[in-house]
């Protein structure tokens, strides 16, 4: 990595020697580091792709002894550290950077002091929580995600209100329309008839409830553990006038047993994520029990890549979805089949979500003065960071979402199709 001759002055003068020696073998894409003096680490001879803000002490530290995904998530949502440039491009090179500062700097008390952050965090959701998965503790991080006001997700949602991977039969559809076909497609799948009755595991927003009710003429009833969700989803559902038609309650999957079952046909978008590996098994036990002889489960879910472990401490569980585990693709078929499913279909929509996700960001920038508004910035920073760092996630193949269809045979027995011409038809129902 090469630099220009001129020489830095101020905090560039001191630090440049310890980043010079860093990144002697860097090869990624330039950057420049600008500190909170205002100086600036030389850029390479080629401009520099972004430019790294170092706005205190604190983020010089971290930046150069200990760059952990928490680390400079932490310090990027309290400003002391910013991006200027391509912030996808510098969530891309991030493994680049903590490369080059491992190969060359030891662990040190700055990376200690994270991970014992870390453990009091956890130490203090079982203090107020109970143990991880317990019931008390995930109703609170469902309610720590979701339960903003429901304005902040209509900022990049749009109209749709569907928080989930869209299915973009042309790369140049809108996103309401790639939500539609999303939820389309879901219903195609499970080959939904007039009368059926459908539940929607974690309905979200309401959204899907309302398109399979509208558009395919099933009783379908909703529940989520976020109170503002059923409580949006309820006034949407009255407004339409489907109140006889559609129900939508507040609950655990693991009491849904208090639900009037049984159902024809059951969907899960975007629930298994807060499951957990301890309790993935009972989670397809109950929606297995909740299905009538020859019924249909549609589970929609995001899997991480197998043999990929978790490397410390993790930004998205501190600050986006406490407690959530994403489990491998293997790991869920497994369940499935031991809850006794067969497995009828299996669909990766990776590049789909990574498409949703720049859908997703691009919107909220355009609003960020009104995100801010009825939320604040920490809360606008966090889902820029998040969304900006899953989509980076999602093309280089770290982690996917899959939709699993699954049938709880009768004696062998199944209803499921048995081409998929139909779920890809140009028309749309109706």
């Amino acid at each position: 990595m090469s630099y220009s001759t001129c020489a830095p002055s101020g905090q560039a003068a001191t630090a440049s020697p310890i980043l010079d020696s860093i990144f002697k073998n860097y090869a990624g894409p330039p950057f420049a580091v600008r500190f909170w003096d205002g100086t600036t680490w030389p850029s390479p001879v080629h401009a520099a792709r972004f430019t790294i803000c170092l706005n205190s002490e604190s983020a010089w530290e971290i930046l150069s002894v200990a760059p952990t995904d928490l680390a400079l998530g932490s310090r990027y949502v309290e400003r002391e550290i910013d991006i200027e440039g391509d912030l996808y491009l510098a969530l891309r090179t991030l493994p680049l950077i903590k490369s080059s500062v491992r190969d060359n700097i030891p662990i040190s008390a700055a990376s200690l002091r994270e991970y014992i952050s870390l453990l009091a965090d956890h130490l203090g959701r079982i203090l107020h929580g109970g143990s991880s998965h317990s019931q008390k503790r995930d109703a609170a991080s469902i309610s720590y995600h979701y339960d903003k006001p429901s304005e902040f997700y209509e900022l990049f949602l749009g109209p749709s209100m569907v928080y989930s991977c869209a299915y973009f039969r042309s790369w140049l559809n809108t996103l309401d329309d790639a939500q539609f076909d999303k939820m389309d497609l879901i219903c195609r799948k499970l080959d939904l008839q007039p009368n059926e009755r459908f539940l929607d595991i974690g309905c979200g927003w309401g959204s899907l409830v309302l398109h399979a009710r509208e558009h395919y003429g099933v009783f379908s009833h909703g529940v989520s553990l976020s109170e503002e969700q059923v409580r949006y989803a309820k006034c949407r559902i009255e407004e339409r006038g489907h109140m006889s038609d559609c129900e939508i309650q507040w609950s655990d999957f693991r009491d849904l047993d208090e639900v009037h079952m049984p159902f024809n046909k059951l969907a899960s978008v975007g629930m298994c994520e807060h499951v957990g590996g301890k309790q993935i098994d009972a989670y397809f036990r109950e929606a297995y029990k909740l299905l009538l002889p020859k019924g249909l489960f549609l589970n929609h879910g995001i899997t991480t890549r197998a043999g990929r472990g978790r490397n410390g401490p993790s930004f998205i569980d501190r600050y986006v979805f406490p407690d959530g585990e994403l489990l491998t693709l293997t790991e869920m078929i497994r369940a499935a089949e031991d809850a006794g499913f067969e497995v009828r279909d299996v669909e990766d929509l990776r590049e789909h979500y990574e498409e949703t996700l720049h859908r997703w960001v691009d919107a909220l920038i355009e609003h960020q003065e009104r995100a801010i508004a009825v939320t604040d910035e920490k809360t606008f920073r966090i889902w820029r960071l998040y969304m900006s760092g899953s989509a980076e996630a999602f093309r280089r193949g770290d982690i996917a979402v899959h939709q699993l269809l699954l049938s709880k045979n009768d004696h062998g027995q199944c209803s499921a199709n048995k081409v998929r011409e139909v779920w890809y038809q140009d028309e749309r129902f109706g």
